[in-house]
């Protein structure tokens, strides 16, 4: 008796096995059409995401940190 959906899990193992042995021909780790995140990004991209990401962290991390601060001295003066 055959198990559900044997088709499906035999072609999917083949494509698997297919595609690992089209990797270790190539020598590399990935396809080449594959595309990373710096063949998208420009050259100045990464230094604007990080100063970005600042902009929107460090104030809500503040906020934070400011209401932690006033808890904090609420219980030791009160």
């Amino acid at each position: 008796m055959r198990m559900p959906f044997q088709g499906k899990i035999e072609r999917a193992q083949k494509l698997s096995s297919e595609q690992r042995a089209a990797r270790d021909a190539h020598g590399r780790g990935r396809y080449d059409d594959e595309l990373t995140p710096g063949d998208l990004m420009e050259k100045g991209d990464g230094c604007a995401m990080i100063i970005a990401a600042m902009i929107t962290i460090v104030p809500a991390c503040l906020i934070v940190l400011a209401i932690l601060a006033a808890v904090g001295y609420f219980f030791v003066v009160r």
